[in-house]
C-alpha cells in the first residue's frame, strides 16, 4: 500500500496541513484562527501519531522543531549569493542625494523618463540578526549567519526551532532552490520575560533584545534555541534557481510572494515615490518607533523594480539600489570619573573615559572612546565632568561633549602618558599626526599578535602555516613574546596547540626553518616599520644592501633613497633607536635569520615609471610582474591615477582598467610588459 493510500499517513499529512496553516495565520498574518489550547490540541495529536509510526516522520514536519544533540562547533556556509550590507544615511541631505544618483543612473540607462520619479519599496531595519535560509523544493535544507558576506556559520538545528520559519513552503511550483534573507530577532516583551526568568534561575541576564537573539541562536545546544522566543521576518533573498514560472518584477510584490510561501512579514513597509515619499515614511515610523513590538534601528530604502535594481548593481560591498536611513544615535549624561589609555594592535594610543555606568542604545556603558588627546582639548573634556555620552547600534560609545555648568571645582585635566602603559616603550606623536603610537612594535604585548601576523604573511617572511588562530595560542600561552621566540618553537611543543598533529607540527617548524633564508626587503618589510611598505622595503634593500647598513642610517642617508621623504626616514630611525626594537632585531639574527645580502641595482630601465597591475596575467602572477618592474627601477602602485604610466591588463580586469581608460593612461598587457622589460 503506498503512502497516498495508507489512511495513517493520509492522517498524518492532513495534521501537519492544518497546523501549518494556523502558523501562517498566527505567524504571518497576525491573525490567529484558533485558540492556543485548540493549537496545542492539533500538536498532539500529531505526536502521538509520530510515535506510533515513526517510520512516517519526516524533516518538515511541525515536530521536529525541538532541537537535537549539542554540536560540537559550528562548521561553515558559503553564500551562493554573496550577503551584502548597505550603506548608511543619516541626514536628509544624504537622502537627497542617494535619489539623485539613483534617478541619473536610471535616466541614463533609458530606464526612468526625465520627469518621473523613481519608485521604492520602504521596509523597516530590523535590529536582529541577518540569516539566510535556503530551500530545495520546498523544504528547508540549510540555513547561515551573515558572516563575512560570503561564509557563514551554519545554524540550520537552531533555525528549525523558530516556530515562524517555515520547514515546508506553502504552495506549488516552487524554485528547485530558494534561499530567502531576513531577521531574527526578539521581541520587547519576550524579551523582558526571558531576562526575567534567567535572573531567577541565576544565570546571564542579556543587556538587548538584539544580543539576546544573537546569543539564543547561536548556541551548540539547538535545544537551548528552541526555548528562545525567536522570532524571523523575511525581506530578501540570495540563490533562486529552476524556477518555471516568472519571478514578480517588484522587490514588493517578491515581498508579497514570499508571505503567501509562509513567511512572517514586518508590516510597517510601503511603495512610494521620489525623496519626498522616503522621507515621509521615515517621519512616519520615527513617529510608530515606541509603539512597536520590536526594536528597529531605522528604514531600508529599495528601488521597487527589480529591472532597476540589476542596471544599478553595487559598488564595493554595498548595492547602489539601496540605502539604509539610520536613526539618529541617542544621547545621555553621565559622570567622567576618570580617563586611561588603550594600546591597539598597531600601537595606536587611545584615550578611554571610564563612566559612572548609564544605560545608552540598548546597553550598560562603562567605557567611551575620546579618540585621541587633541579631541581632549577641542572638546576641554576633564575628568570628574559630567559628560553627555552617544551611542548607536554597534558603534563604540563616545564621549560627545562635556556639560562646563555642572563642573566640579577639583575637575582634572588629562595628560597624555610617556611610556607605553604595556611595554614601557616611548610613545611617539609626529607634528602632523593626531594619533600617538608606541614606539616597540617589535616588542609590545598589544602589538604582538599583529606584529607575528604581518611577520608570517606571503609578501614578509612567508611562513606557510602561521595563521591567526595558531598565533592566538602561542601568545595566549605565553610561548611567543616577540618574532625571534618562534624560531625557537619545537615539533614537540607545537604539538601542544589545539588541533596540531605531529605532521602539522612539522610542517610549520620546517617553514619556519624555511623561512630563515629570506630576501633582505621581505625582512625589512616584516619588521613592521611605519610607513615602510613592500615597495619602501625594496628601495630600503636596494640602497643599503644590508640590515646593519639600514639600522645605521641617518636621517640624511635615508632621505637619499628615492621615494623616502622625512615622514618615512624619522619613521625609520625611531624605530631603530627604540632599544626594546634593537633586542629583537639582534635576536633575529642570533637565531639565525640570515637576510641574503643585495648590490644596488643598475638596472634602471623603467626609472620614473609607475604600474598597475589589473586581472590575470597569461603566465606571470602580479607579484612576479610587480617584482620585475620594481628590480628594473619601475614602481607599483595598487591605485589608477593621471600619474601612472602603464596599467597592465589580464583577463577579468576590473575598475581600474575602466578608470585607465576615463584618464587616458596607457594599457598594454603582458606581451607589451615583456618587450619594455627587455625579455623578448
Amino acid at each position: 500500500m503506498s503512502m497516498k493510500q495508507d489512511p495513517q499517513a493520509q492522517a498524518l499529512q492532513a495534521l501537519r496541513n492544518e497546523i501549518r496553516k494556523h502558523d501562517q495565520a498566527y505567524y504571518v498574518y497576525d491573525a490567529p484562527l484558533i485558540s492556543d489550547a485548540e493549537y496545542d490540541a492539533l500538536m498532539q495529536a500529531l505526536q502521538k501519531l509520530e510515535v506510533d509510526h515513526p517510520e512516517l516522520i519526516t524533516p518538515d514536519s511541525p515536530t521536529q522543531r525541538v532541537g537535537g544533540a549539542p554540536l560540537p562547533s559550528f562548521a561553515s556556509i558559503r553564500h551562493a549569493v554573496p550577503m551584502l550590507s548597505l550603506g548608511n544615511a543619516f541626514e536628509e541631505t544624504d537622502i537627497l542625494a542617494f535619489d539623485k544618483r539613483v534617478s541619473e543612473g536610471l535616466r541614463n540607462d533609458g530606464l526612468l523618463g526625465l520627469a518621473d520619479e523613481v519608485e521604492y519599496n520602504c521596509e523597516l531595519k530590523l535590529d536582529g540578526l541577518a540569516i539566510g535560509i535556503r530551500y530545495e523544493n520546498g523544504v528547508l535544507t540549510h540555513a547561515a549567519t551573515r558572516g563575512d558576506g560570503q561564509t557563514g556559520e551554519d545554524v540550520t538545528s537552531n533555525i528549525r526551532t523558530i516556530a515562524s520559519v517555515p520547514l515546508r513552503l506553502q504552495g506549488e511550483n516552487l524554485p528547485a532552490v530558494l534561499e530567502v534573507r531576513g531577521e531574527v530577532l526578539m521581541n520587547r516583551q519576550d524579551f523582558l520575560t526571558l531576562n526575567r526568568q534567567q535572573d531567577a534561575r541565576g544565570e546571564k541576564v542579556f543587556v538587548n533584545p538584539r544580543n539576546a537573539a544573537a546569543g539564543s541562536l547561536r548556541q551548540l545546544d539547538p535545544r537551548i534555541t528552541a526555548k528562545r522566543p525567536l522570532r524571523f521576518f523575511a525581506y530578501g533573498w540570495g540563490d533562486i534557481s529552476d524556477f518555471t514560472s516568472p519571478l514578480p518584477l517588484t522587490h514588493a510584490d517578491m515581498l508579497a510572494w514570499f508571505s503567501q510561501l509562509g513567511f512572517p512579514l514586518a508590516q510597517e513597509r510601503r511603495v512610494v515615490k521620489g525623496a519626498q515619499g522616503l522621507l515621509e515614511f521615515y517621519r512616519h515610523v520615527s513617529h510608530v518607533r515606541a509603539s512597536l513590538p520590536y526594536e528597529i534601528d531605522g528604514v531600508v530604502y529599495k528601488v521597487n523594480q527589480l529591472a532597476s535594481q540589476r542596471a544599478l548593481g553595487f559598488v564595493s560591498r554595498a548595492p547602489r539600489f539601496a540605502v539604509a536611513h539610520k536613526f539618529p544615535a541617542e544621547e545621555v549624561s553621565t559622570q567622567l570619573l576618570g580617563i586611561e589609555v588603550q594600546v591597539g594592535r598597531t600601537g595606536a594610543i587611545t584615550p578611554v573615559a571610564r563612566l559612572q555606568p548609564v544605560f545608552v542604545g540598548g546597553v550598560t556603558v562603562t567605557n567611551a572612546t575620546l579618540h585621541n588627546e587633541d579631541e581632549i582639548r577641542r572638546k576641554d573634556v576633564r575628568i570628574g565632568d559630567t559628560v553627555i555620552v552617544r551611542r548607536a547600534g554597534d558603534v563604540i560609545p563616545e564621549v560627545v561633549r562635556p556639560l562646563p555648568e555642572l563642573r566640579p571645582a577639583d575637575a582634572s585635566e588629562f595628560v597624555m602618558v610617556t611610556e607605553c602603559p604595556v611595554c614601557g616603550s616611548a610613545i611617539e606623536r609626529l607634528p602632523d599626526e593626531a594619533i600617538s603610537r608606541c614606539s616597540g612594535g617589535l616588542f609590545c604585548g598589544a602589538q604582538r599578535k599583529q606584529s607575528l601576523l604581518h611577520a608570517a604573511s606571503r609578501k614578509a617572511l612567508d611562513i606557510e602555516g602561521l595563521g591567526e588562530k595558531i598565533i592566538d595560542q602561542l601568545v595566549e600561552q605565553g610561548w611567543v613574546h616577540s618574532l625571534a621566540d618562534l624560531y625557537r618553537l619545537s615539533v614537540e611543543k607545537v604539538m601542544g596547540l589545539e588541533r596540531m598533529g605531529r605532521k602539522s607540527a612539522e610542517n610549520l617548524v620546517n617553514a619556519l626553518e624555511k623561512s630563515k633564508q629570506v630576501e633582505l626587503s621581505r625582512l625589512i618589510y616584516a619588521l613592521g616599520i611605519r610607513h615602510v611598505g613592500e615597495t619602501t622595503a625594496r628601495d630600503l634593500a636596494r640602497y643599503f644592501g644590508s640590515l646593519a647598513a639600514l639600522g645605521q642610517a641617518t636621517e640624511e642617508d635615508l632621505l637619499k633613497v628615492p621615494e623616502v621623504g622625512p615622514a618615512v626616514s624619522g619613521s625609520i630611525r625611531r624605530f631603530f633607536a627604540e632599544p626594546h626594537n634593537q633586542e629583537v632585531v639582534a635576536d633575529l639574527l642570533q637565531v639565525g635569520l640570515q637576510p641574503k645580502q643585495v648590490e644596488k641595482s643598475s638596472n634602471d630601465t623603467l626609472a620614473g615609471k609607475t604600474f598597475v597591475l589589473t586581472g590575470t596575467l597569461p603566465t606571470w602572477s602580479r607579484d612576479e610582474a610587480g617584482k620585475l618592474i620594481i628590480d628594473a627601477g619601475g614602481k607599483v602602485s595598487g591605485s589608477v591615477s593621471k600619474k601612472t604610466s602603464y596599467v597592465v591588463a589580464g583577463d577579468d580586469a576590473g575598475s581600474k582598467l575602466e578608470k585607465a581608460r576615463q584618464l587616458g593612461v596607457n594599457v598594454i598587457d603582458e606581451d607589451e610588459l615583456r618587450k619594455i622589460l627587455g625579455l623578448s
